[in-house]
C-alpha cells in the first residue's frame, strides 16, 4: 500500500504554550493542495544527487494521490486501473521534473501533464494498426471536421478541399488523415472476400514468404568466397554437399583419409562463413 509522505513542518513545542489548547488528532487523509512549494524551491537548488533524489521521491509520493484521482476518471474504458495508475504515475514524475517553482502553483501544471499521459496511453493502445503520432492528430482533425460540417443544413459529405478549408490544413494533409481513418480498427483475416461459398477470405489473399529466397541470399554471399578456395577444397565441398558423398568416399576418391576430408570441410566452411557475414 502507498504511503503518503506529507510535506515538511517546522516542530513546535506545545508545552511552552500552557494555555492553548492541543490540537485534535484528525486523519486528514489527502491534502488536495499540500503545500510543497518550499520543497520544490529547495530541489531547484540542489545538483543532481541523492538529496535531491530523496526530495523528488518525497514530492512524487505526496502527490501520488491526485495521480491516482486522475487515473479513476478513465476508469472502465478498457484498460485495467492499475495499469491507469501506471501510466498516471509516469505522467507525475515527467511534472515533478519539469515544474517550475517560479510559475505558480504546481497543480496548475501537474494535472494536465498527467491527463494528457494517460490519453496518449489511450490513443497508442487503442488503434488496431500503429500509425505515427503526427498522423494520429490529423485524423482527429479531419473528423472532428467532417462532423462540423456535416451538421450544416442541407450539408452533403465534404470533400477533401472543403476539409482542407475548414482546417487549414493542405489536401495532402487531410487526405492521410482520411486514410488513418481507416486504421483506427482492423478488419479480420476470416473476414469473407464476396458472396461466394468456397470459404474464400481475406487471409486467403495474402501470400506467405518464400523461404528459397534466403537460400539465394546465402548463396550469392558464399559464391564469391568459395571462388577464392584452393581447387581441391572445393571439389570435396562440390561432392559433400552437392553429390552427398560421405567423407570417408570422399577420401577414397581423392586418396586422402578421412579426418582429412573432416578437417578440410570444417576449415573450408568457417572461411566461406566469416567471409560472407562480413559483407
Amino acid at each position: 500500500m502507498q504511503t503518503e509522505m506529507s510535506p515538511r513542518r517546522p516542530h513546535t513545542d506545545n508545552a511552552s504554550k500552557p494555555h492553548s489548547a492541543p490540537p485534535a488528532s484528525v486523519d486528514r487523509g489527502y491534502d488536495n493542495s499540500p503545500d510543497t512549494l518550499g520543497l520544490f524551491v529547495e530541489m531547484s537548488e540542489l545538483d543532481d544527487g541523492p538529496e535531491r533524489d530523496a526530495l523528488r521521491n518525497e514530492l512524487v509520493s505526496t502527490w501520488l494521490p491526485m495521480a491516482h484521482r486522475i487515473a479513476s476518471r478513465f476508469r472502465g474504458r478498457g484498460e485495467a486501473i492499475e495499469d491507469l495508475r501506471q501510466v498516471a504515475a509516469l505522467g507525475l514524475v515527467k511534472a515533478v521534473d519539469g515544474f517550475d517553482p517560479s510559475r505558480g502553483a504546481f497543480e496548475s501544471y501537474a494535472v494536465p501533464t498527467i491527463t494528457g499521459e494517460v490519453k496518449r496511453d489511450f490513443r497508442d493502445r487503442m488503434w488496431a494498426v500503429r500509425v505515427p503520432r503526427r498522423v494520429q492528430d490529423l485524423r482527429n482533425r479531419v473528423r472532428i471536421a467532417r462532423r462540423e460540417l456535416s451538421q450544416r443544413p442541407g450539408a452533403a459529405d465534404p470533400t477533401p478541399t472543403e476539409i482542407a478549408a475548414h482546417t487549414r490544413l493542405t489536401e495532402e494533409e487531410v487526405n492521410t488523415g482520411l486514410e488513418a481513418m481507416e486504421s483506427f480498427s482492423a478488419l479480420s483475416l476470416d473476414a469473407q472476400m464476396g458472396p461466394s461459398e468456397d470459404g474464400y477470405s481475406l487471409g486467403d489473399t495474402l501470400s506467405a514468404a518464400d523461404s528459397s529466397f534466403d537460400t539465394i541470399v546465402d548463396r550469392e554471399a558464399a559464391k564469391k568466397e568459395l571462388h577464392r578456395l584452393p581447387e581441391r577444397e572445393r571439389t570435396v565441398l562440390y561432392l559433400r554437399f552437392f553429390e552427398d558423398m560421405t567423407q570417408a568416399r570422399i577420401g577414397e576418391k581423392l586418396g586422402i583419409s578421412q579426418m582429412h576430408v573432416s578437417r578440410l570441410i570444417s576449415r573450408s566452411c568457417a572461411r566461406v562463413r566469416k567471409a560472407a557475414l562480413s559483407q
